[in-house]
């Protein structure tokens, strides 16, 4: 058997960032940034008032109280979108909705609930100061600011900003296209009655989900059977087709586990044994420059596997900085025991935050590699290095998937 570490190292040194592509704002959310966007113009694009109020001199304020208001004549309105149709005067004011930008001569807004109205006039009930409720031109970004750098994982915010700056189109990693498939005579689909040693393909949805979820493009390449030519036809095709594949089964010792030899005939190969559990075997290797991940069929091991090895492998391909799931360490409530084998034991936890802010975890259930129950309610890996676990109120580090 290798280590963990070992498995990875080996994953790693093959795998490529793949190019960079020109999309659209609108299509780069959760893509990874491949240049640095710098801005042209300010942002905002002129003064503007940050309350409904009225736009005001602030010296004409000086000394309004509720009990002896100031009183200046309304000369217009400026709503958003629109614009004052002069300069304001001295003894003026205009009423000013959120957004509009300041009239010229007008350094101060005075908030509408500060206000009185007296027919064509307005009562001012406080005095303000230069600047009040005013967000100056440049306020938020000034041109020329390099407002994102490369790496950067666009967010929502990210595209507004972008947005805002008149961006259309942003250079980003490509997001790669994985698919999947499973393998197995005793797989089968849809509700129909099980027959005697059947069981229903769950891997291939579970993995095409977790693909999405780490933020590829998934593509369902199917359940192919124990059949080497179909599995060979079903490579082909998918290498074409895709940026990487991921296959579940076939990867074990017995006589029918075919993916093994027949990707040590297709590529550049390894077949790991990995000294963890569950997800202890591993093929990993390139196709006409292509990755491919061949994962354990057994549900639990399928799950932990992908965790472990392609989604930390998938997202570095696009870039991404965040490639590795964040770990943290917690509070063993009842204990995670564990037998003495040589391997690191990933069990499904239950993570929690105390109020206190403490992390603690729980078992989530039935820790076999064919427990998919429990593996659904966890939301996090505990650890275990090879011993006897760890003593109820011990602390244990967390692969966190929450």
């Amino acid at each position: 058997m290798i280590s963990l570490e070992e498995a990875r190292t080996r994953i790693n040194r093959d795998l490529i960032v793949l190019p960079i592509v020109d999309v659209p704002i609108t299509a780069a959310r959760e893509m990874v940034l491949a240049e640095t966007v710098t801005a042209s113009e300010a942002i905002p694009p002129f003064a503007n008032t940050a309350m409904d109020g009225y736009a005001v001199r602030a010296v004409d304020t000086r000394g309004a109280t509720k009990t002896s208001p100031k009183v200046l004549a309304v000369s217009a309105t400026v709503p958003a979108g629109g614009v004052a149709p002069r300069a304001l005067e001295s003894g003026e004011a205009m009423r000013i909705m959120t957004g509009a930008p300041m009239p010229e001569g007008a350094d101060a807004v005075v908030m509408v609930e500060l206000t009185r109205p007296a027919g064509f006039d307005v009562m001012i009930l406080a005095e303000v100061p230069p600047g009040n409720h005013v967000r100056p031109a440049g306020d938020d970004i000034r041109p020329g600011t390099e407002v994102f750098h490369p790496g950067t994982l666009l967010t929502p915010g990210h595209l507004g900003v972008l947005a805002s700056i008149g961006r259309e189109t942003v250079k980003v990693y490509r997001r790669p296209r994985v698919g999947v498939m499973s393998t197995g005579d005793e797989l089968v689909e849809g509700p129909q009655p099980l027959q005697p040693g059947q069981i229903r393909d769950s891997n291939r949805l579970t993995l095409l989900s977790l693909v999405a979820e780490a933020g590829c493009h998934p593509v369902d390449l199917g359940l192919i059977r124990d059949d080497e030519r179909a599995i060979r036809t079903a490579l082909d095709r998918a290498v074409e087709q895709t940026d990487a594949v991921i296959t579940s089964g076939g990867v074990s010792m017995g006589d029918y586990d075919l993916i093994k030899a027949i990707l040590s005939d297709l590529g550049d190969f390894n077949w790991m044994q990995v000294a963890i559990k569950p997800a202890k075997p591993l093929a990993f290797g390139v196709m006409t420059g292509t990755p491919v991940f061949g994962l354990p069929g057994n549900p639990v091991s399928s799950m932990v596997s992908f965790e472990l090895f392609a989604r930390p492998a998938l997202r570095r391909m696009m870039g991404r900085l965040d490639a590795e799931r964040p770990h943290l360490w917690a509070l063993a409530e009842d204990g995670l025991r564990r037998e003495p084998d040589g391997k690191t034991h990933f069990l499904r936890v239950v993570v929690t935050q105390r109020g206190d802010g403490a992390w603690r975890v729980r078992s989530a259930g039935g820790q076999g590699s064919h427990h998919l129950l429990a593996m659904a309610s966890a939301n996090g890996l505990a650890v275990l290095p090879d011993g006897d676990g760890v003593e109820p109120g011990g602390s244990v580090r967390v692969m966190y998937l929450g």
